[in-house]
């Protein structure tokens, strides 16, 4: 007997083991089986305002799909590109040649999508981004492989341009940060502004002292301001406006990027008036919008900012191209016709792309004052622009 029961004993044991072995290696399997997203955050630097805030709307939008893109398990790995261009380069090497991912999106500034776009491309990884539309991925450089998901860069600022001409506004000092963006976000605003350019200035990037422009604008007596100051700039630069006086006789206009909720969190009662437009706001009625919003405050306990919400987007917008091939994430003409379908649920309601992959959409005039709770925040005033296509689809060869 105690020789038959250590010969069962031993046989279970290797049963057990084997069992084991097993388990384990459908746990690697199973890893491996995951999708793989590449994130490019900047969570450090100029632009860690909107890396934080895309981190949040991404991590909200994986835990309501229950880390699973399509129904599949997906694992997202997340990199700091800390607003460099060589960093994000390195960080995205390592993604595609060591994690093997399937997609990417992310990162705040154009200069660093333009610079990780040529391996993602050579990759033929789709890149879905979160934020940064450059002209370039626009027009002559477009590629099948990006999605300007969020909006091209002039396009906040050609509405903004159409806003100041329809108020009649005469002349206007307008400036940004001298990088890729910057450049993109004044020459929107000039395409539909009709009246007197008195400045056209580039500050440095991540300036925070404005005070010799705030001389020029003083000098030259516009009767609006137009800027594009992304994140801690912007901060500054509202605070310093306002504190010098200014404000009292002349109208300032801005982009999302330094008007929404993360802006007026950190620069409070200055905010108040200031106007902005935006292909997207908190209390747009759209059913996802609602949800999104919603969900967010219930997380976050504040009001989510478009960078929030364009890569809450993203990752909606990765998990309907999983379902609609069925998980088969290799066969990338499949995915690519299903990422181009944007067969999800849009924050922005009805979503369409044009022919260069960048969003065919609406563009809102917002104003900031208080809500019915004495909370300063955005309302919604009105549609500048319907439907609108970027300047630069023409020059693209896709259909």
């Amino acid at each position: 007997m105690p020789s038959q029961f250590v010969y069962k004993a031993l046989a279970l044991s290797r049963l057990a083991v084997i069992a084991a072995l097993a388990c384990s290696h459908w746990a690697a399997a199973h890893a491996a089986d995951a999708i793989k997203v590449g994130v490019a955050l900047d969570i450090s630097g100029p632009f860690a305002t909107g890396g934080a805030e895309a981190r949040d709307g991404i991590n909200l939008a994986v835990k309501l799909l229950g880390n699973k893109l399509g129904g599949l398990p997906a694992e997202f790995i997340q990199v700091d590109t800390a607003g460099s261009p060589d960093q994000a380069k390195q960080a995205v090497d390592r993604l595609i040649q060591q994690s093997k991912i399937s997609f990417f999106t992310g990162p705040t500034p154009s200069n660093v999508a333009l610079a990780v776009g040529p391996a993602l491309f050579a990759a033929k990884v789709p890149f879905i981004t979160s934020n940064p539309g450059p002209s370039q991925y626009a027009g002559g450089q477009c590629n099948p492989y990006f999605f300007g998901l969020s909006y091209q860069n002039d396009t906040w600022d050609e509405a903004a341009g159409q806003h100041a001409t329809d108020k009649g506004y005469k002349n206007a000092f307008i400036i940004a940060p001298n990088y890729p963006a910057g450049r993109d976000h004044l020459t929107g605003f000039k395409r539909r502004y009709k009246g007197e350019v008195v400045a056209e200035v580039y500050s440095k990037v991540g300036q925070l002292d404005y005070a010799a422009e705030l001389a020029e604008m003083r000098a030259s007596k516009p009767a609006a301001v137009y800027f594009f100051l992304p994140g801690a700039m912007g901060i500054n630069f509202i605070k310093q406006f306002v504190a010098s006086g200014l404000s009292k006789d002349t109208v300032l206009v801005t982009s999302p990027a330094s008007a929404d909720e993360d802006t007026i969190a950190a620069v409070g009662e200055p905010m108040l008036g200031l106007f902005s437009t935006s292909q997207w706001s908190h209390d747009l009625p759209a059913a996802a919008n609602q949800k999104f919003v919603s969900e967010f405050r219930k997380t976050y306990n504040r009001y989510p900012t478009f960078y929030a919400a364009q890569a809450y987007d993203a990752i909606f917008a990765m998990d309907a191209a999983v379902r609609d091939v069925k998980g088969k994430v290799d066969d990338k003409p499949a995915v690519l016709k299903a990422l181009k379908a944007a067969n999800f649920e849009s924050v922005r309601g009805p979503f369409k792309y044009g022919n260069n992959n960048f969003p065919v959409q609406d563009y809102y005039l917002r104003v900031i004052g208080k809500n019915a709770q004495g909370q300063i925040t955005n309302k919604t005033l009105t549609t500048v622009l319907k439907g609108h296509s970027d300047a630069y689809h023409e020059q693209c060869r896709m259909k």
